[in-house]
């Protein structure tokens, strides 16, 4: 655990909660997002037959490649070294994997190409929560009105300004 660890616990710990904001009054699609991310990564290391040793830093660039696309054109504070478009955040990454570890980034490609896929999905709406899942959250089930329950004692953590 290096620098590049800590700065990627950085990224995802800011812009993954931007992320759940932005979905926090449907927490279903954010859970959606990250299902897609996690099983495309496990599919394709599967199928490039890579072992799956660091998964987390590889959805950490899916995220952040999100992220991404959802504020193009923001400039984000890099550690208050320097600043960069929202855009070129998933770039850092792969810069960041290749100079601080010296390997070609294909996991983090992977990371962005499953981004972009998703992105894709979501925009053209080709990709939404299935609607078992939006019934058993929003239905009479003891479970799911629980989770509703705690899930509304944490929401104004979610809330952003101006909504």
């Amino acid at each position: 655990m290096g620098l590049g660890y800590a700065m990627t616990a950085q990224f995802v710990w800011t812009y993954m909660a931007t992320l759940e904001r932005m979905n926090h009054s449907h927490p279903y699609d954010f859970w959606l997002m990250i299902f897609f991310g996690c099983a495309s990564m496990v599919a394709g290391y599967s199928f490039l037959k890579i072992p799956p040793t660091f998964l987390g830093h590889n959805l950490s660039t899916f995220l952040v490649y999100v992220w991404s696309r959802y504020h193009e054109g923001v400039e984000v504070s890099m550690f208050e070294l320097f600043n960069a478009r929202a855009e070129m955040l998933p770039w850092l990454f792969l810069a960041q994997t290749f100079l601080l570890e010296g390997v070609f980034p294909t996991l983090d490609l992977l990371g962005i190409l499953f981004g972009h896929i998703y992105h894709h999905l979501w925009t053209t709406n080709a990709l939404k929560a299935p609607k078992f899942v939006i019934n058993w959250y929003n239905g009479d089930s003891a479970m799911g009105t629980a989770l509703r329950e705690k899930y509304k004692t944490i929401s104004s953590d979610f809330e952003m300004e101006g909504q």
